[in-house]
This record gives structure tokens, sequence and C-alpha cells, in this order.
């Protein structure tokens, strides 16, 4: 797909009709086009006109079109339309901190138009155009991270995207920041126009919430593949035996996703020879990574299941179903799924962190590595080989431990009460997403490790599969004799290892 800021864009448009898959919010991270089909179009037009119809009546009260907002729902929203568009969003301004990554923020808006696009927010047609027409462009608005309980929606962080797209705040043009209507310009996009109706719906959901731990889930999915492919590397360097692997063994285990994480080892070691220099049992690190491994599999088929229901559902309050003649008040903005979700996806990675960092630990010791010098130094003492990168990922590990505190858990009541039980599911997501990006560093820096390893004196793998690996490491990145930085190599191993197939 090629584009520029401003030109036409190819490729398979996201169809908004069409179901919205976790590869879809990969893919807005750049210029894509959005499809507005006719059927999207008329559930869009039927739902603002019943909203038309309902704002008509008197007696029928609707949250934020005809109230104030939050714990203010007690009062009279503002009169004029386009002034409740204002008094829903400048109060929301409150955000702090780094502006978050341009694929949450872009992915985040996909969500958000997904979910408006199925007709029971209310919103204008012309907003559903807008935002598709922002991702044919390098557009990226600027939010700042920090301000979200995830409870009523991601209201803080989705008011500065929803500024931004009328013009206010800041936005990011191909990596520069700038105004927001400045931004829009070199674009070439028109600034929205809002009532407080569509002002609302456009906060009103956990997109952001939803958007980071999609994209979080699949960062953590290649390195889970990775640590798979590299644990049987480091077997067959060794000359291990494989028979930890044994399908009699694990089918007694009872674990499904213990049963599918060996069946992928054993493939990948196919044709290993053992080498006969290893004891009886190896450490747990290796003995044991498919019961460990197979945990995180059974762990991530839970988070699958719940970003698939996110990517599927209406974020919301309230919804509107013209043929019902009703509006429906509730809690659909309530993100609890993604918050536990994100949760159980941090502490799975901090134990795929800890087995990678304890597999490169028993590689570069010599008293369990079957005799490889020290740190997989090529002259040890003139040289030092891998041993700032474990020094490293040490620190990685302490990092995604200290980052795995349970977020659902720490509930605060705020809004006067109204937001009494909250989810905190932003904060879970957004840290799932920064651990998932220290994997990626272990998984390299492991593959780093192996690399060096057989360049050292350990055994050129004997399975066809894992010597395939090997050979696209070596043929990436030269050995570590002499020393040198290894933080681009550790990079560009993580970046190989996660996106090969063995």
């Amino acid at each position: 797909m090629t584009t520029t800021t401003t030109g036409a864009v190819t490729g398979t448009p996201v169809d908004l009709g069409a179901p919205l898959r976790g590869a879809d919010l990969q893919r807005a991270a750049s210029p894509l086009p959005v499809l507005v089909g006719p059927a999207v179009r008329d559930r869009l037009d039927r739902g603002r006109e019943f909203l038309r119809t309902v704002l008509a009546d008197d007696a029928r009260p609707v949250y934020g079109a005809k109230t104030g907002f939050g714990a203010l729902i007690g009062f009279a929203g503002r009169a004029d339309e386009a002034d409740q568009c204002d008094n829903t969003l400048a109060h929301l301004g409150a955000g702090q901190g780094p502006d978050l990554p341009a694929d949450i923020a872009r992915a985040a808006l996909l969500v958000r138009t997904w979910s408006l696009a199925q007709g029971l927010s209310g919103v204008s047609p012309h907003v559903v155009d807008g935002l598709a027409a922002m991702f044919a462009t390098t557009f990226v608005p600027a939010i700042p991270r920090y301000g979200s309980v995830g409870a009523s929606g991601d209201l803080i962080p989705l008011a500065y995207a929803t500024q931004a797209l009328r013009g206010r705040g800041h936005a990011y043009v191909d990596g520069e920041r700038l105004p927001a209507d400045e931004a829009l310009r070199r674009t070439g996009l028109t600034p929205l126009t809002l009532d407080g109706r569509d002002a609302l719906a456009l906060v009103n959901g956990t997109s952001v919430t939803t958007a980071a731990l999609a994209l979080a889930l699949d960062d953590v999915r290649a390195s889970h593949r990775a640590v798979q492919d590299l644990t049987c590397l480091l077997a067959d360097v060794l000359g291990c035996d494989p028979g930890f692997l044994d399908p009699r063994l694990i089918t007694a285990y009872g674990h499904p996703g213990a049963t599918t994480v060996a069946d992928h080892m054993r493939d990948v070691l196919a044709g290993t020879v053992p080498s006969g220099a290893r004891s009886l049992q190896e450490p747990y690190s290796i003995r044991c990574s498919p019961q460990l491994i197979g945990a995180v599999e059974d762990a991530l088929r839970y988070v699958d299941g719940v970003v698939a229901a996110d990517l599927a559902g209406v974020s919301d309050n309230p919804l509107f179903f013209p043929e019902d003649d009703l509006v429906a008040h509730g809690g659909n903005f309530f993100g609890q799924p993604a918050a536990i979700a994100a949760d159980v996806l941090a502490a799975v990675t901090a134990s795929l962190g800890n087995l990678a960092e304890r597999q490169l630990d028993l590689l570069v010791d010599p008293v369990r590595n079957t005799g490889l010098p020290p740190m997989l130094a090529a002259g040890p003492g003139q040289q030092h080989g891998l041993q700032g990168v474990q020094l490293a990922t040490t620190a990685f590990v302490a990092e995604i431990r200290r980052a795995a505190l349970p977020a659902g858990t720490q509930s605060l009541p705020t809004n006067l009460h109204n937001q009494d039980v909250v989810p905190f599911g932003t904060q879970a997501a957004l840290r799932a997403y920064d651990v998932a990006g220290l994997l990626r560093l272990l998984c390299g820096s492991l593959a780093l490790g192996l690399r060096q390893a057989v360049h050292v004196g350990g055994r050129r793998p004997t399975a066809p599969r894992c010597a395939a690996l090997l050979d696209a490491l070596a043929d990436a990145i030269p050995p570590v004799d002499p020393d040198r930085p290894l933080d681009a190599d550790v990079r560009l191993a993580a970046d190989l290892v996660t996106g090969f197939r063995c």
C-alpha cells in the first residue's frame, strides 16, 4: 500500500459494515482506506432520524443531549447544540503526560469509528465520513496518556482526539507535532462539526483501552511463538534430549495449551540428535517449558476472546434502537472485560519474560551450558560477550514484574460517587502494551545469545528447522567478536525472531 499525506490510498479497505479485526488495528498505524457502505449509511440515517424524533419530545430524557454530564445529570444542558458540544469536550481537557504512541491513537479511532458506524449511537453520518477520511492520511491526534479510568469510556483521551479532529489542540502529520488546525490543513481534512450527541458519542466508549489491549495481544502472541522456537533452538544447541516433549507425557498433563505448544515444539525439533552430554533431567527452564508456555497459551485464548468481543461490541451510552422506539441508558462504556484481560496479559508476559531471561542465564553460564565460555565471550576477560545484554535483561524482567501489578483491583470512587466503581482498564491495557515491547527485547536478547553460542563452540543445530532459524540470525547479525554495542543487534534479533516462522 502506498500513499502520500493527502494522496490516494490503495489496499484492501476496512469495511465498517463487516467485523473489525485485530489485523485492521495493526494496519491503522499507516494510511488505509475505510469504507462507509450503503448499509452502514442507512443505519446511521435511521439512528439519526430516531434521535431527532426523541429530542423533539420534551417528555423523553436523553442523557448528554438534554442534560449535564456525569454527576451533573440532574441539571439541564445547554440549549444550543454547538454549545452542548463545547460543554461536553471542554471540561474533559484535563489529561497529562506524554502523548500516546501513534499506533494506539489511530487504532483507538478506528475502534471508535466502527462502534459509531453500527448506528446505535445516533451520531450524524458526516461524523463517520470525517473519521473515515482521516484514515486515508497520516493525521494522528495528540492524546495525553494519563486521565482515563475507563469507566465511562475513555473520556479524557477521546476528548483530546475529538478536539484535534475539530482543529483544536495538537496533532501529528508524518510524525511532526503541530497545532491541530494546521495538521488538518496539511492533510486536506475538514474540521468536524459536532452537536452535543455527536461529541458525547465520540468520547463515551472504551476505544483507547480496546485498541491498546488488541495491539499488546498481537505483540505478545508474536513473542509467544518466538519463545517456543527459541526454546527449541536452545535445546538443540545444547544437545538436550527432546523427551520432555513426548506426546504421551504431555497428554497426561491434561492442559490443552500445553498440548498445542508441545506439538509445535516437537515439529521444530524434528530430526534433532541428543548429544548425550547433558544430565538425565534438564533445568525447569527447558524441561517444563511446554507446561509454562502452554499455560500462557491457555490464558492468551481467553484474552483473544475478550478482544474479539470488544471489537464486535458497541461501547456507548445511551444507545438508540429505532425499531423498538427505545433509548437505553446503561453501562456499555464500562471497560471491565478489557481490564481483567489486560491484567492477565501483563501477568503472562511476566512469565514468558522470566523464562527467556532464565534461558539466557543458563546459556551464558559455563557450569550449565555444556562447557561454553562464560558470558559467551570469544576471549573471556579480553572480551565480555553477552555480559551487558544479560544485565539489561535483568532490568527488563524487573520492569515487567513491577508493571504486572493488577490495575483492575485498584478501583477508586470518583465523579461525586456517580462512578463509584471503576475498572482502570486503560491503565491496564497501556501497561500491557508497554511490557509487550520489553518481552520482544527479551526474545531478541536470547536470540542474540544463541547466535553467539554457536560462534564460541556450541554445536550447530541438528534439527533442520532450528538450523534455519540460526542461519537467519547469523545472516542478519555478525558474531560478537570483538565486543561492540549490542542494543541495535538486540532490536534486530527481536524483529527477526518475532516475524520468523519455524
